[in-house]
């Protein structure tokens, strides 16, 4: 990125704190609105042609309403905070309507056969992920805290949405668990004999409220990465947690092992998770609750792949080959 304007606004965006994750967005978007205007300066351009450009996005590329969405939340705020020259609220557009595909569902074997499979050093966190209904992002941000071993529950804070919950912990995972803790503790106790490091990283508030537990082990990323890297905000050493596209190799691996011909992803895990619950008995509530769904709506995807599954419909064949 070249751009001294997209520089600007990525730097902008660090200093106010906002993710990496929508740094990048963000910054794709906006970068993606000017090539598609010629590199025109977004300053002499405005609605009309935001206007276009999202009618293009679903018009050409196809994109899916949650994509298309991000673009314009990208586009607003280009020009609320950085131009200060606001969008209209009532921008016309060809908007999304591109149907949203049932997800990938794994069987309880598959499930059984994908994890026998898994290499050691991923395994734990992918039964994480099945086990709690975990999203990746979600896992690999853990904390040696959030394990709740007394009353067998998983705390996640800050999620998507901003939004924190408490989700299951399967018990049979409790002795791993409690040996990764013991290697997070080697970790630590390492990273406390080196001059440079500076604590783990903390959420902005946390931070200045409890100056001293960057480097106490309940703070800790339970899935730590290998080595210390340079936190770019701060320009101190850290120990960052382990990479999630880590994650999604080794089950893209271990799925080409076990010869299972969907296409998985970490994800996959957790819709599994949904779906084996309800087929399980549990109430959609109870499964919105764990998957930390706002809308009941949202969970009431997983009740349709159990009907398209045909489990309450007798098939008329068995009548007359039984």
């Amino acid at each position: 990125m070249k751009s001294q304007f997209l520089i600007m606004i990525k730097e902008h965006m660090f200093n106010v704190r906002y993710s990496k994750r929508t740094i990048e967005s963000y910054i794709y978007w906006i970068e993606y609105f000017i090539r598609y205007n010629n590199k025109q300066h977004p300053s002499s351009l405005h609605n009309k042609e935001v206007e276009v450009f999202l009618s293009y996005l679903v018009n050409q590329k196809n994109v899916a309403a949650q994509t298309q969405a991000i673009a314009l939340n990208a586009l607003n705020f280009l020009y609320k905070v950085i131009l200060d020259n606001p969008l209209s609220l009532s921008l016309n557009f060809v908007r999304s309507k591109r149907n949203k595909k049932l997800p990938e569902v794994l069987t309880h074997d598959e499930i059984e056969k994908l994890l026998s499979l898994m290499g050691h050093k991923h395994l734990l966190i992918t039964q994480l992920l099945y086990g709690s209904g975990l999203r990746l992002m979600e896992a690999v941000r853990l904390r040696t805290k959030d394990i709740d071993f007394d009353y067998k529950c998983i705390r996640v804070w800050l999620s998507k949405g901003g939004k924190s919950r408490v989700v299951t912990l399967a018990p049979e995972l409790i002795p791993a668990l409690k040996i990764q803790i013991e290697n997070v503790k080697l970790y630590h106790q390492q990273d406390l004999s080196n001059k440079s490091y500076d604590g783990v990283w903390m959420p902005h508030r946390l931070r200045e409220k409890y100056k001293s537990q960057s480097k106490a082990l309940t703070w800790q990323y339970l899935f730590p990465a290998n080595g210390l890297t340079l936190d770019p905000e701060t320009k101190k050493f850290r120990r960052h947690h382990l990479n999630e596209k880590q994650i999604q190799r080794a089950v893209t691996k271990a799925t080409r092992l076990a010869q299972i011909n969907k296409h998985v992803t970490p994800h996959t895990l957790r819709h599994s998770f949904a779906t084996h619950l309800l087929q399980s008995g549990a109430d959609i509530r109870t499964v919105q609750d764990q998957l930390g769904h706002s809308d009941v709506k949202t969970t009431q995807i997983y009740t349709h792949i159990l009907q398209q599954g045909g489990n309450c419909v007798v098939s008329p064949l068995s009548k007359i080959i039984s």
